[in-house]
Order: structure tokens, then sequence, then C-alpha cells
């Protein structure tokens, strides 16, 4: 017989009732009823019980082992009696009769408990990833990621694309976020970059010759933790083609990403074709270009109706060249008045000065601004805004980008706050028609607004003879329920488009050919039409597994300040290494309080 199993622990069944089996692994529960032992004994495939008699002459052991300690036990298969059948596990009709057993190691103290959900400091948790991995849900997020990664490379091969490994130590790049640096040893004083992406590399595959290729790739950018975004290095499914426009792109991830859904979720998709937004249509309707379409309350335009307001709030907007703007909540206007004073708190917390709303309840307008509005303001609203009896309208007035902002926010509260937002639905849509340029208020000057490697709408000829701020560009976001899953765009492939576009952006001839020396030969010699995107991996995986920080779908993430409490890093290094890498260590001033 096998000396750790002769089974797992999920894998028995009212068949096996007779046998002989050997099992091994972590004692999950522990129950002592009248003298008997009973073991929820747990491996990674499930949980079998075990029954320990009180004749055992290893009972005593079997009884003071602490919880999450690893055993062997050899015993018979038993019939579980009707009564004690446990039908929400799949080896809930047997047991074993245990005859042996053995402690391969046994388990301390715990920090915290690894059979029950319950909440703990993360930074306890992180410190000990290894235990808190054991956890049903956690070790069920890991499974999907596996899964999510097994299907996606099924799938995308059976398209035709081929994946390809690109290189983890480049060049630092100009754009984008920090890089993560590593200093060389060979070179003094010189530095390779982790990738931020394989943004260029994969581009240059498509200059090789290589048709539609894949990889699901990590990705290192040192910046800020979000609760949708991991710090430090995440994973993406890097996607490139040739010779296709954006449309056919649009195609194949919408296949890939139905294809997840439907097979690794039960949420119910909006459409295995995704509608198309322009961007400034997202920010005029939703107040961001990543809006959750599973709920409506878009943002209604109102500053025509109030030019000539009583209210000075909204007039003087209207003078200033600013915005009003509104959102229609339906069936809410019989809400207690807490219920609007929490909307209103939720907006200054937001940086408003207030939330202005009306109700229309008992067949009157309610609210603190209704005494300001003419009865032609009311009834230009209600035509606008299609509101009835038993609606209310919350309004937002300022410059038309914060307005828009603040808004979008207030939606997403009001969306949650009614009960509009279900989460077995998975909306998605792509964002199109993103400004090429933006003007950079701290610098003064014009910047890309999103990807500097992307084709102009209207090409070479747009970037000489329009407004910069006016010119769009073949780019796209992927969005799911408020989530932003991927960017991309159609690339430019020509040189003189490259020079003239960076140009716009404050970046003279010489910067380009220096900093993309690669991208800028390979384009003088041929360079097919192409364009990309990339998914974020562990996004996916996280609206698949309907968790709300991104930590619980990463085996061994970084805690929110970029740190891996478990392996202690980022950590000092030797005098001896630093020497190697010729480099000294220059630490700030320390600040005294």
């Amino acid at each position: 017989m096998h000396p750790f199993r002769t089974h797992t622990c999920g894998q028995l069944r009212k068949e096996d009732v007779g046998q002989n089996v050997k099992l091994s692994g972590w004692v999950h529960r522990k129950r002592d009823h009248g003298g008997v032992l009973f073991y929820d004994l747990r491996d990674h495939y499930g949980i079998t019980q075990i029954v320990i008699n009180p004749d055992k002459d290893f009972f005593d052991e079997a009884e003071h082992l602490r919880l999450e300690s690893v055993v062997t036990v050899e015993g018979a298969v038993v019939a579980r009696d009707g009564d004690t059948v446990n039908p929400d596990i799949a080896t809930g009709e047997i047991e074993i009769d245990c005859q042996k057993f053995h402690v391969e190691s046994e388990a301390d103290q715990l920090p915290f408990p690894v059979n029950q959900e319950l909440e703990y400091p993360e930074d306890v948790r992180l410190a000990n990833r290894f235990l808190d991995l054991r956890k049903e849900r956690l070790h069920k997020n890991m499974l999907l990621r596996s899964q999510v990664a097994q299907l996606t490379r099924k799938h995308m091969t059976e398209r035709g694309f081929t994946e390809y490994h690109t290189p983890i130590l480049t060049s630092s790049s100009p754009e984008g976020a920090r890089d993560y640096l590593v200093p060389s040893r060979v070179y003094p004083g010189h530095f390779y970059a982790l990738p931020q992406a394989p943004q260029q590399f994969k581009q240059l595959l498509m200059v090789s010759g290589f048709d539609k290729y894949f990889q699901i790739a990590p990705c290192f950018r040192d910046e800020d933790s979000r609760a949708d975004r991991s710090p430090g290095e995440f994973y993406q499914i890097d996607v490139e083609m040739s010779f296709v426009t954006q449309e056919d792109l649009f195609h194949e991830i919408e296949l890939l990403t139905v294809r997840l859904f439907k097979e690794l979720s039960n949420k119910e998709i909006n459409a295995e074709q995704f509608p198309h937004i322009p961007y400034r249509e997202s920010m005029e309707k939703y107040g961001n270009d990543k809006p959750d379409l599973r709920f409506g309350l878009e943002l209604i335009e109102a500053t025509d109706i109030f030019s000539n307001c009583e209210l000075k709030v909204f007039k003087s907007q209207v003078e200033s060249g600013g915005a009003v703007k509104v959102i229609r909540a339906e069936g809410v206007a019989d809400q207690p008045r807490k219920f609007f004073d929490d909307a209103e708190k939720f907006a200054k917390n937001e940086g408003a000065k207030g939330l202005a709303w009306i109700a229309l309840r008992e067949g009157e307008w309610k609210g603190p601004i209704v005494k300001f509005l003419s009865e032609e303001e009311k009834a230009a609203l209600a035509e606008r805004t299609g509101a009835v009896e038993g609606d209310a309208l919350f309004f937002g007035a300022g410059d038309r980008k914060t307005t828009n902002e603040l808004l979008g926010k207030v939606r997403v509260y009001l969306g949650n706050a009614i009960g509009l937002i279900d989460p077995n639905k998975a909306h998605f849509c792509w964002i199109v028609d993103f400004p090429m340029f933006e003007y950079n208020e701290e610098e003064k000057k014009v910047d890309f607004s999103h990807n500097p490697f992307s084709m102009p709408q209207g090409g070479l000829e747009a970037l000489e003879k329009e407004d910069p701020l006016n010119i769009l560009a073949f780019q796209y976001d992927l969005v799911c329920n408020g989530v932003e899953l991927s960017s991309g765009a159609v690339r430019n492939h020509r040189p003189e488009i490259m020079i003239k576009a960076f140009e716009i952006a404050g970046y003279d001839e010489h910067t380009v050919k220096s900093k993309f020396p690669a991208l800028w030969n390979a384009f003088h010699f041929g360079a097919p039409p192409h364009a990309g995107i990339a998914p974020g991996f562990d996004r996916i995986v996280m609206l698949l597994a309907d968790e709300p920080n991104i930590r619980e779908v990463i085996a061994f993430p970084l805690n929110q300040r970029a740190q891996d409490v478990m392996m202690n890093a980022p950590s000092e290094v030797t005098e001896k290494q630093l020497k190697e890498l010729h480099l000294q260590i220059k630490l700030p001033p320390k600040v005294e309080v």
C-alpha cells in the first residue's frame, strides 16, 4: 500500500464501502461525541470524515492534536447511517473507521482559524498566506485562476494564436508608470527595467512576421495599490494581431471573454457583441470611462434649463461655462430623509459642497431647492428627465469635468443604495474614440492621453492640420461592471507618424530614436498594420470570483504598501552585494516629529 494515500479526501463514495484505504491530509475539524472522536480530514480535493474509537491506542494522541496538523490514517470505508449523511460534501455518505494513525507534521497554535471565514488584519493574513490559502474560498479562487489560464490558452490556440514569451529584463520607458529598475553588475551605472507591459516586443513580433500573438504576461509597475490593482506586479492576457481592423480585434476578444464567463461562471452576459460607447459620451452619461451598465441612473444634461434660475449656484455655473447635470432615481421619493442626507454626505466626502435633490411625492415637488425653481423650470426638468410621481432628482453643478466625475460617483452610490446592482450580471462595453492628446495643467503642455503608440484617426494629416486636443485615436478600453479590464489600440506603424505624434507631446526626434530604437528601426523595414490589447488577467479572475479586492485572487500578493510581509521584501542587501553592483545607498534625511 502507498505510504501516504490510496485515495484523496474527496474521492471515496458509497460504492467504496468495505475497502481498506489510506488517506493523508490536514485536520480540518475535530469533534468529540460521547467519547468517539470525529475528524474532518482535508486535502486539496475535499473532506472525508474519520471516526476514531476510544479503544484505539492512538486515541489520546489524536484527541490532543491541534487543528491543521498533517496526519495519515488507514481504515475501512463505512456507510453512514441515514440521519448522519452530510449532503454538503461529496464524501458525505461514507466515513473511515480509523485503525492506524500517524502524525506527519504537528501544527503549532494557529494565528487565525482556517476552517472559518473570519475577518483578520490583512498583514496577519499575508504574513501567513500559506495558511490563508488553505481556506475554502481562497483555495477555490486559486483553482479558478488556473482554470482561466488553461481555458485562455486553449481558446487562443484554437483561434489560431501562438504563445510567445517576451523578455523580463528590458529598457526603461519614458511613458507610463514608474519602472522597477535592476542594476547591472557588468555595466556599472546602467540599469535594466522590468517591463510595464510587453508593448514594444509584441509589436516587434508583428514586424517579424508572426501574425497572431498572445501571452499571459507578467507586468511590473511601481504604482500605488487599489482594490482592483495590485501594486508591483500583475498579469495580463497580452494580444497582438497583424492586418486587422479595430473591429477584427473586438471580435476576437469578445469570443474569449464570453467563453470565459459562460464556462467559468453563472453570470448573465448583456450581449455577445459588446456595445460601443465613445469616450466623451461615457464621460457625459456616466461620469467616467468605465461605466457600470448593470443599472441606469444616467447623467442628464440640464445646463440650458437653468440659464435664468433664481438658485445662484446653478445660474453662476451656467454663466461661467460650467454645467448642471441631474440623475433621475425612480421610485425613491418616499425614502426617509436620512436616505437623502446620506447621499449628500457621500457627495461631500467626495469633495462636493453639497448635493441638491428634489422628491416628487404626494403630487408635489419637495426638497431644499424647490422654492428657487419656476414652474417653467420644473416642467422642463420633468420633460427632460421623464420624472414622475415617486421619483427623485439629484443635481450636480460646477465645471463640467468635475461635475461629471462627482455625479458619476453619486450614480454608483445610488445604484448600491437602491439595490440596482445585480452581482449575477456581467455587462460589458467597449469605450472607443479616446482623445489622442490631453492638456497637462501641471506642466502646461500637451501630453499623450492614453497610449503613445496608437494610430491617430486621420493619420498624419490629422496630426499636421488639426488642433491636437480634437484628434481622436484608434484606442479602446474593455469594461465590465465598472471595472476597466483592458486597454488597447490600433498601432501606429509608420515612422513619420511616430515622429509627429511625439513632437506634439514635446519629444524631439532624437528622444524618439534613443528611447524607442527598436520600433524606430523596425518601422523602416516594412511594418504591417497591427492592433493589440491586454485584458487584465487578475481582474478577470476577480470578477469571475465575485471578489471586491484583487489580492483575494492572487496567491502571494503584496500588501497595500507594496510589501511582502511573508518573505520580508523589499529588504536591505549586504555591502558585498552593493559593491558588486557599484552602488551606494543614500537614504533621505529623517524627519523629526
